[in-house]
C-alpha cells in the first residue's frame, strides 16, 4: 500500500513539473503603464500637467445671478431685472527657450431680463467668446484685455463707473519687460471697439458723424509698475474719424477729411495692509479728444433711468466748414477697498465726468430746450458689501447713486424736458468661482 501511494505522489509531481516547465514557456502579457496626472505648481494652484507632455493646464469657471433694481422712466419700463451667467476658461502654459508660451480661452453665456439689463418687457441670451488668447515671450495675439487700463487695478465696483473698465477687445501687442516689476506695451487694438456716435442732430452746427470703414487700427502704449506696494500704469492711445457723410460747400460735394482722435490715462493702485490685509485704494484720469470711447469703454451705457444720459460722441461733421469736429471730455474714478474681517470686505468708489462739444452742437427750441450734442457733467458713488463663506464664493449687495448737469434743459420725448436729473440703482449678486 505504501509503495502505490509512494508511486502515485511520484507521478502527480512529475506532471505538476512538466506543467510548469511549459507554462514557463509561454510569452507573458505585460501590463500598460499607468499614467498618472502630476501637480503643476510652476504657475501656481489648479494647474496639473497634460499626460504625456509638459503642458500645465489649469480649467475653471464662473457663476454668476444678479438681481438689479433701477428707477423706471416710465409705465413701460420695468424697475427689475434678471441676470444670470455662466463662464469656462482653460489656461494652458508651457515653458520654452523663447520663453513662457501661453493660451487662454473663455466662453460666456449671459441670460438677462428688464430694463436695468437693457431688455425692456424681454430676455436676452448672448453667448460670446469673452477672451481667447496666445501669449508666446512678449508676443499677445487674439482677445484680451486692452492695455489702455491696468488690469491690476483693485476696483470692486459691480455697476458702471465713467471711467474705461478693463473691456476686452481685440488686438495684437508686445510687452517689453525690463525687470524690477517695469514693463512697456505697444498694442494695435480694433477702433470698432472704441466707437462712440449716434445722436439727433439739433444744432446749427453739428450733423451726425456716420463713421465710414476703418483703415488703421488704434494704437495703444504703455509703461507700468507692478510691485509689492502696488502698481502704477501710464497709457495713450490714438484713434481715427472717418466719416462716411457728404457734405456740398460752394456747389462742391465731398467727404470730410479725415482726423485723429487721441486718449491719455494714469492710474494707480496702493495695497494698504497697514489697515487690513487685502485693503487697497486706486485712483484713474482719463482725458480724451476725439476718442471718448476711451472714457465710457467704448460704450455709452448709462444709468437704468432712461431720462439720465448724455450723448458721449467722438465727434460730429460742421455742415457749414465740412470738418469732422471733436467730442472732447475727461473723467476721474476712484476706490477704496476695506476687509472688516477675513469674510467681510467692503467698496466705497465714485466717478466723476465732463464732456463739451463747443459752440454750434446745440441749440435752443422756442420753448426754451437744449436739443442737439449738450454740454454735461456726471458724477456717480456707490458701495457695496460682500461675504464670502467659503473661499470662492461671494454674496454682495450694493448701491450706486448717480447724477447728470447738462447745459440748460434738455428736450425729450413728449415735449417735456429735463434739467438735472439723477437715479438709483441696487443690486444683490451671488456669485461663484472655480
Amino acid at each position: 500500500m505504501k509503495l502505490v501511494k509512494s508511486l502515485l505522489l511520484g507521478t502527480v509531481a512529475g506532471l505538476a513539473a512538466v506543467a510548469g516547465a511549459q507554462a514557463a514557456d509561454l510569452p507573458a502579457k505585460k501590463a500598460a503603464p499607468v499614467e498618472y496626472v502630476r501637480v503643476c505648481s510652476t504657475y501656481g494652484a489648479g494647474f496639473f500637467y497634460i499626460p504625456g507632455t509638459e503642458t500645465c493646464l489649469r480649467v475653471g469657471g464662473r457663476v454668476r445671478a444678479d438681481y438689479l433694481y433701477g428707477e423706471p422712466l416710465d409705465r413701460a419700463n420695468d424697475a427689475i431685472g434678471f441676470r444670470a451667467r455662466g463662464r469656462i476658461q482653460a489656461d494652458a502654459r508651457t515653458a520654452t527657450a523663447y520663453g513662457l508660451l501661453r493660451t487662454f480661452v473663455r466662453f460666456e453665456i449671459t441670460r438677462s431680463s428688464g430694463t436695468p439689463f437693457g431688455n425692456t418687457g424681454g430676455i436676452g441670451t448672448s453667448p460670446q467668446v469673452a477672451e481667447a488668447f496666445v501669449q508666446f515671450g512678449g508676443l499677445t495675439a487674439g482677445r484680451v484685455t486692452t492695455f489702455f487700463d491696468n488690469g491690476d487695478l483693485p476696483t470692486g465696483h459691480m455697476g458702471t463707473l465713467r471711467f474705461s473698465d478693463s473691456p476686452d477687445v481685440d488686438l495684437l501687442a508686445y510687452t517689453f519687460t525690463f525687470g524690477n516689476g517695469f514693463s512697456a506695451s505697444i498694442s494695435l487694438e480694433d477702433g470698432l471697439e472704441r466707437r462712440d456716435n449716434g445722436f439727433v442732430a439739433g444744432g446749427p452746427a453739428a450733423t451726425a458723424l456716420v463713421y465710414a470703414g476703418q483703415r488703421v487700427p488704434d494704437v495703444v502704449a504703455n509703461v507700468k509698475y507692478t510691485g509689492t506696494w502696488g502698481t502704477a500704469q501710464l497709457s495713450g492711445a490714438g484713434h481715427q474719424l472717418r466719416a462716411a457723410n457728404l457734405v456740398t460747400i460752394a456747389g462742391f460735394t465731398d467727404t470730410p477729411d479725415t482726423e485723429y482722435g487721441f486718449a491719455v490715462q494714469g492710474n494707480v493702485g496702493i495695497n494698504l495692509p497697514m489697515l487690513a490685509p487685502g485693503d487697497a485704494l486706486w485712483l484713474n484720469a482719463v482725458y480724451a479728444n476725439g476718442a471718448l470711447g476711451y472714457i465710457t469703454g467704448g460704450s455709452t451705457n448709462s444709468i437704468t433711468d432712461g431720462s439720465l444720459s448724455g450723448n458721449f460722441v467722438d465727434g460730429y461733421v460742421n455742415p457749414i466748414t465740412g470738418n469732422i469736429v471733436r467730442g472732447r471730455g475727461w473723467s476721474v474714478a476712484g476706490g477704496l477697498r476695506h476687509y472688516w474681517t477675513p469674510q467681510i470686505r467692503q467698496n466705497v468708489f465714485g466717478s466723476y465726468a465732463r464732456v463739451e462739444y463747443g459752440a454750434g452742437a446745440s441749440a435752443i427750441t422756442p420753448a426754451g430746450f437744449v436739443t442737439g450734442l449738450n454740454d454735461f457733467n456726471e458724477w456717480r458713488v456707490g458701495t457695496n458689501v460682500f461675504w464670502q463663506p467659503v473661499s470662492g464664493l461671494d454674496i454682495g449687495v450694493e448701491v450706486l447713486y448717480a447724477r447728470i448737469d447738462p447745459r440748460g434743459r434738455v428736450a425729450l420725448p413728449g415735449n417735456v424736458s429735463a434739467g438735472s436729473d439723477s437715479a438709483w440703482e441696487g443690486r444683490l449678486r451671488v456669485q461663484r468661482d472655480f
